[in-house]
């Protein structure tokens, strides 16, 4: 991983990001500053990682969502993530490719990590999503998906699922490219909140 100690980026860890993310040399090297002050040992913890997710959403309750975020990259599984994780778990959140996008949703939603995702795991899923809604804009929403239930029966229809029945990986990421309305009611769009948090920090 390179001297994720040191003040600055390995030229490895460099050129694997700039050719894997759509950052620039710059923007790596700012970030990786900032990633060093908040976490001067070169990892996140999941509380801290909780922390930085509370403080994008002050009126609601993000943590049950930000542990599944942060399992859903923290690839090794060693309860922290590095600054290459962290810049990755970015990267698809505010703006990877859809493909890409796809394979982490799967992976979110993928709570046991068995390969598959059962009804369950979306209703735990979406309800951790509706932790973050503000109550007011809860009232907002259509009513066949104002309450977590609604909605992860809504996206199981769309999949033509069995109670019992079971989601691949290849069957999900097909049924959200065909059908963008799927794509609306399993993600939570973050993105422009934590750029704007990001761009913040910089000045």
């Amino acid at each position: 991983m390179g001297n994720t100690k040191s003040g600055s980026l390995s030229k490895e860890l460099l050129e694997d990001l700039k050719s894997n993310t759509k950052y620039s040399e710059a923007e790596l090297c700012t970030w990786y500053q900032s990633f060093l002050k908040e976490c001067p040992t070169g990892k996140i913890t999941k509380e801290q990682f909780e922390g930085i997710y509370a403080s994008f959403f002050p009126n609601a309750d993000p943590k049950d969502y930000a542990r599944h975020v942060f399992r859903s990259f923290d690839t090794n599984s060693d309860g922290t993530l590095d600054f290459k994780e962290y810049i990755v778990a970015l990267h698809l959140t505010s703006g990877g490719k859809t493909l890409q996008k796809l394979e982490w949703a799967f992976g979110l939603y993928d709570v046991d990590g068995n390969g598959t995702i059962s009804n369950n795991e979306i209703l735990e899923i979406v309800r951790s999503i509706f932790n973050m809604i503000p109550a007011d804009d809860q009232k907002n929403l259509p009513e066949d998906e104002n309450t977590p239930e609604k909605r992860a029966a809504k996206i199981w229809e769309f999949f033509g699922k069995k109670e019992n029945d079971k989601i691949s990986e290849g069957e999900f990421i097909q049924g959200v490219m065909d059908n963008k309305e799927i794509l609306r009611l399993i993600q939570y769009d973050e993105p422009q909140k934590i750029k704007d948090k990001l761009k913040e920090k910089k000045q």
